[in-house]
């Protein structure tokens, strides 16, 4: 039998990332595809060292790392919060362990990598911002180390930005030119694909999306964590506005409010914020908080998903400023257009009025469910020969 050869992201101990690289595996299985998939390790040598140099001027590099440094910093003056923290990596660990189960051998070395690249009859990169201009050196997720006769796939694959820097624009439209089948997360994606190689390329949705609140009840049984009422808050960014608006909704709503701390970076006035902040959620608990809590205030583009699908009241902020050259808002910005849920996106102003205002979760199932059967007859088609 024929097998595919996937690049999703499994080690990023992410909620959305470890989420949404599940669906895909998922739906795979649920295709009847065999897949592995493809771990990769770069080899730091002198020449990949030099190759990358011109990294250093991308924005969103220095963005990143600001932030793991801050983490890491935190997490060193605060041992309480590195041991609780490192239980949460531990439940990543399990999760990976349980549900990713068709992982190939770790490949060492881009010329080790360019012979998995002749080795399955098809290649597949996933959704998440894997396309994002700061990892065009690494020449895996744009599968630029794939043979050139073998079938390249790509399902709602992100750029995270809404416009690629100059001095990338030759080389992301030669690696775009390889792959035969491509499809976008974000309605941005679409036009940079279609100005720089004129291809008219779909929209899809992200994987989480191809299960419906049900199915996801089958994949991850729901499991109460708390008895009282509460207001799920999800913050990746530090905006301390924000906190203060959940404040204003908890009071006025008499809830209490559950949040997760210090996930992507470490902000210090969590420490003082939430009712109940566990560290003790994994993907699966995570998912749960969303199924059970009585509204949800987030900046996560999945948290955003998840309300979605369990049909909750939620306020979804920016996380990052739309004036930033290196904002990642698009990919919300257009979920937010395609579904017809534009109030939900914060606004200056009282969110207690906004977030109570009914969404009608029957259209927007329509347009989901409009949307989700062309993304699955695009897997049909692209995956066709494989099947």
């Amino acid at each position: 039998m024929k097998k595919l050869g996937i690049c999703v992201v499994i080690y990023n101990n992410n909620f959305g990332s470890m989420l949404q690289s599940y669906a895909t595996m998922k739906y795979l299985d649920k295709m009847g595809i065999e897949y592995d998939v493809i771990r990769y390790k770069k080899k730091y040598t002198p020449l990949f060292i030099l190759k990358s140099i011109p990294r250093l001027l991308n924005k969103n590099i220095w963005i990143d790392k600001k932030r793991v440094i801050q983490k890491k910093v935190g997490m060193l003056l605060h041992k309480d919060i590195k041991k609780a923290n490192n239980m949460r990596n531990k439940l990543f660990d399990e999760f990976r362990k349980k549900y990713f189960v068709n992982l190939a051998d770790f490949t060492y070395g881009y010329k080790n990598l360019k012979e998995v690249g002749k080795k399955y009859d098809a290649y597949l990169v996933g959704s998440d911002q894997l396309w994002l201009p700061s990892g065009l050196a690494t020449n895996f997720y744009n599968l630029n180390f794939v043979a050139d006769e073998k079938l390249k796939v790509s399902y709602a694959s992100s750029f995270g930005v809404k416009k690629i820097p100059f001095y990338q624009i030759k080389r992301t439209r030669d690696y775009l030119n390889r792959i035969q089948y491509i499809s976008t997360r974000e309605n941005s994606g679409r036009d940079i694909v279609k100005e720089l190689t004129g291809r008219d390329v779909p929209v899809v949705v992200d994987p989480t999306l191809l299960f419906n609140k049900d199915e996801w009840l089958e994949i991850l049984e729901n499991k109460k964590k708390y008895q009282e009422k509460y207001i799920f808050a999800y913050f990746l960014g530090g905006n301390i506005k924000y906190r203060d608006e959940v404040r204003k909704l908890a009071k006025e709503k008499n809830l209490k409010i559950v949040t997760i701390r210090h996930m992507d970076q470490y902000v210090s006035a969590d420490n003082e914020f939430g009712d109940y902040a566990p560290y003790d959620v994994g993907p699966e608990e995570f998912v749960n908080l969303i199924r059970n809590a009585e509204y949800i205030c987030t900046d996560s583009f999945h948290g955003m998903l998840f309300s979605i699908i369990n049909h909750k009241k939620f306020i979804v902020f920016n996380r990052y400023s739309d004036k930033s050259k290196t904002s990642k808002n698009s990919r919300i910005e257009s979920l937010c257009n395609n579904l017809g849920l534009e109030d939900r996106r914060y606004k200056e102003g009282n969110i207690i009025s906004e977030i109570d205002k009914n969404i009608d979760y029957v259209e927007v199932e329509n347009k989901i469910e409009s949307m989700r059967n062309k993304s699955k007859n695009y897997l049909k088609e692209a995956l066709k020969d494989i099947m």
